[in-house]
């Protein structure tokens, strides 16, 4: 790659590097909220599903615009977008504007990875290195940021910290905006068979009528897509992402209670802070969780180049069954909770690139972006239903039935990785 790619490749990466870390400092800060807003589980995993649930509903349209506008201004978008949402984030004094203010966010973090995935693909002529690299980026938002919000509230108070993870985005967009795209576009133009395309898919979207013409292309592959094998792929993306949601936002408080639970108590590193100690271990705790699911993205990349993906996903989803049926039983000692803790960790993260690998197994590659953008939606926008759904029963029920509600969706998702592999047909 030579300097102008390389900035593209380090502009991207960092944006997706910051998407995951808002997304995931979140849950952090769920657990300030339940005091500060005196509200319960049910409720305040309602509020936190509208966020999430626009970030993976925006997903769709988002290519739309991508298509029409081009992909640097939609990435400068989403970074200032997400850097004024957690302005208002730190500023709600009620619930309501908590819930506005995590709506903003995830309506301008859902148009990222169809910018930077299309920027990326159009721009850098070694696509799989540049592709690698912002996986690197995602993953270390993933790891990183929680831990910043936690250490960060150690010395301040939530509303402080709310403002100061807006800092990175705003110094992020500041570089991209300095980054010359159009000569790599124009490179790319030049170097390609002649589609007539001199951008990342503007001029496209505009010689076949703008967004009205996007539309109609998003129509017609849509018919394309629609085969029992993707149809299948889609169903258990959207057992998997609820997984993944319902496990994760109430995580840091789960870790906290189920520590807090052993003989003699178990005291959180660090001096109290405005966010309170009581949660400082559990917190400490859901980023090594995260930080052990980076090699699990590895793992899987590896499992899905020596066996069928659908196959290696049905095997994942039962060990996932078997990990969340023994995590309350795991608590009665340190040594097994700690275990099973980073076992989900590894096993959740490994189940990604699984996944993607499975939707390019059964989709044209015409309309692979497409594919990824209704597989986006699938994931973050029907899974963002599990942070209602984990709030729902922890507020109702409790921890041991939200783990049997988690191996129930595992195991959904299980037979349906079967069933792909038996009757849907692979087109790649």
């Amino acid at each position: 790659m030579d300097a102008i790619e390389r900035r593209i490749v380090a502009f991207t990466a960092s944006a997706h590097g910051l998407v995951h870390t808002y997304e995931l400092s979140i849950p952090i800060l769920l657990t300030v909220w339940i005091a500060e807003f005196s509200t319960t589980a049910a409720t305040l995993g309602a509020v936190v599903t509208v966020g999430y649930g626009l970030f993976g509903v925006g997903a769709l349209p988002a290519g739309v615009v991508v298509d029409r506008f081009g992909s640097k201004p939609v990435i400068l978008a989403c970074l200032l977008g997400m850097a004024g949402s957690f302005l208002l984030v730190g500023a709600a004094p009620t619930l309501p504007v908590l819930a506005l203010a995590l709506g903003v966010w995830g309506v301008t973090a859902s148009v990222y990875h169809p910018a930077g995935l299309a920027l990326l693909s159009t721009a850098v002529d070694r696509r799989g290195t540049a592709l690698g690299y912002h996986g690197i980026g995602g993953n270390l938002g993933i790891a990183l940021g929680p831990l910043a919000a936690v250490v960060l509230l150690v010395a301040f108070d939530w509303r402080v910290v709310a403002a100061l993870l807006t800092l990175p985005a705003l110094l992020v967009a500041g570089y991209g905006y300095t980054v010359d795209v159009e000569t790599a576009l124009a490179r790319a133009a030049d170097d390609s068979p002649g589609d007539g395309s001199d951008d990342d898919g503007s001029s496209r979207a505009a010689a076949d009528g703008g967004v009205a013409g996007s539309l109609a292309r998003v129509a017609g592959d849509t018919r394309a897509l629609l085969t029992l094998g993707f149809g299948l792929v889609l169903l258990f993306v959207t057992f998997s992402g609820l997984y993944y949601r319902t496990f994760l936002t109430f995580l840091p408080d789960l870790l906290g209670d189920a520590l807090g639970g052993f003989a003699g108590g178990v005291d959180g590193p660090g001096p109290a802070g405005p966010g309170g100690a009581s949660f400082d271990l559990g917190r400490y705790l859901y980023v090594a969780v995260l930080l052990v699911g980076v090699p699990g993205q590895y793992l899987g990349g590896r499992i899905a180049d020596r066996v069928p993906p659908e196959r290696g996903l049905a095997a994942l989803m039962t060990v996932l069954v078997l990990l969340a049926l023994s995590f309350v039983a795991a608590t009665g000692a340190l040594w097994s909770f700690l275990l099973v803790s980073g076992l989900l960790g590894v096993a959740l993260f490994t189940v990604q690139p699984l996944s993607q690998a499975t939707v390019a197994a059964y989709t044209p590659p015409g309309s692979r972006g497409l594919s990824f953008g209704y597989t986006y939606l699938a994931i973050f926008g029907v899974g963002s239903l599990g942070a209602g759904l984990a709030g729902f029963v922890l507020t109702v029920a409790g921890r041991r039935e939200l783990f049997v509600v988690l191996a129930g969706l595992a195991a959904c998702g299980a037979l349906v990785a079967l069933a792909v592999g038996r009757f849907g047909t692979a087109r790649d």
